[in-house]
């Protein structure tokens, strides 16, 4: 990677937390053995491994019962045990202005099978009215999903207005933290949240094809599981367990990822994540303040600091998107994402459906120096238009 300039967080992060790697290749070689089925030492040493990073995970997410932290392949597959596993005939939920096709998607499926959904609307910065939310509430109204900051364009949602709404009108309330786990504080109870679906490999700093979601008791009454399976417990019963974490976790787990996310959160415990999210917000701002400089660039969302996480999408007005992010890479191996971004209720409703944006996401391992290079390198890119 030498001579890149990795601007693609928001996608994943890299470099992963120091620790991720090796941690991954100690149990790969020294002991990948299955928890909940083998009862011999190693197997019991893994399962502590497990268990202790679902204690993190509670202590991050300010949940007492950490036996409420499930382990899924992400946030997607998290969203999906929801949608899918909640919502009936019948139902109606919904849902902001800048939702991802992770929800978008399973959600279009069950209108298929008679559940409805409204959107909240956003305006051009991303900025979402509660009054306006609440007024969309029906009687069949069941939940409200959201996404807790934009993957477009980085504003933050007013998580602790919403949830007051539903704990008010008995909604559940389901909020996506794929780009907040890790950055922003999130209080699962302060927040009225009822489902957190986190993502391991971006804010987190774990490894890809690792996340999970942290369930209420009182909507775990409620859901059933998507997906079934062996779990290892209660094996005489062809029902699923009731009992959590089981009820949820079919099927051989992803060992390697929950070990690597094991080791990133504690080196973020070790470090503080309002350190690194304070890195990364200075090098948004200065990012912010540069792209200012330039002409025919529109900033897609906020345009400062306030209420949003280090997710910056440009506009090119003068150029195709496309050949811009191809271009900085080929100049100067810059690696950002361009497109919808899986996201493009939220292109809609900033102005940039279909052609989308080029989307730029730092790190705390990010310098200035990398926004300077860039930012000449746009400079170029926008004199030969």
């Amino acid at each position: 990677m030498e001579d890149r300039i990795y601007f693609d967080n928001g996608s994943t992060s890299w470099p992963k937390a120091p620790g991720v790697a090796e941690a991954v290749s100690e149990l790969l070689t020294n002991g990948a053995f299955n928890i909940n089925r083998g009862n011999y030492t190693g197997a019991y040493e893994v399962a502590g491994v497990v268990l202790d990073t679902r204690d993190k995970l509670a202590e991050m997410f300010q949940v007492q019962d950490s036996r409420r932290v499930i382990f899924t392949p992400g946030v997607t597959c998290s969203l999906n045990y929801f949608i899918k596993g909640f919502l009936k005939e019948g139902d109606h939920v919904l849902v902001t202005g800048l939702e991802h096709n992770a929800v978008m998607r399973p959600l279009y499926q069950m209108t298929r099978k008679g559940v409805t959904y409204d959107v909240i609307p956003v305006d051009e910065q991303g900025n979402l009215d509660p009054a306006h939310a609440e007024s969309l509430i029906r009687p069949e109204t069941k939940a409200m999903i959201v996404s807790h900051a934009s993957n477009v364009c980085g504003t933050v949602v007013p998580i602790e207005d919403l949830g007051e709404i539903c704990e008010r009108r008995q909604l559940f309330f389901v909020v996506d933290t794929a780009q907040t786990a890790g950055t922003l504080p999130v209080d699962m109870q302060r927040m009225k949240i009822d489902m957190l679906a986190f993502a391991g490999h971006k804010g987190l700093l774990g490894p890809q094809g690792i996340g999970g979601f942290v369930i209420s008791d009182a909507l775990d009454q409620k859901m059933e599981p998507f997906i079934a399976g062996g779990t290892g417990s209660q094996s005489d019963l062809l029902e699923m367990p009731t009992c959590l974490p089981d009820k949820y976790e079919s099927g051989t787990m992803n060992l390697p990822g929950i070990v690597g996310l094991h080791a990133a959160l504690s080196y973020l415990a070790k470090t503080g994540i309002d350190l690194l999210r304070e890195k990364k917000m200075e090098l948004t701002g200065y990012f912010l303040d540069r792209v200012k400089e330039l002409d025919g660039v529109r900033i897609v969302g906020r345009p400062d600091l306030k209420s949003r996480v280090a997710v910056v999408s440009l506009d090119f007005l003068k150029m195709d998107n496309a050949v811009t992010a191809f271009e900085l890479e080929r100049r100067a191996g810059i690696m950002t994402r361009v497109g919808l971004h899986c996201a493009p209720l939220a292109h809609q409703s900033f102005g940039t459906f279909p052609k989308g944006t080029v989307r730029f996401a730092f790190s705390a391992c990010n310098t200035r120096e990398e926004i300077d290079i860039c930012i000449e390198v746009m400079k170029e890119l926008l004199a030969d238009s």
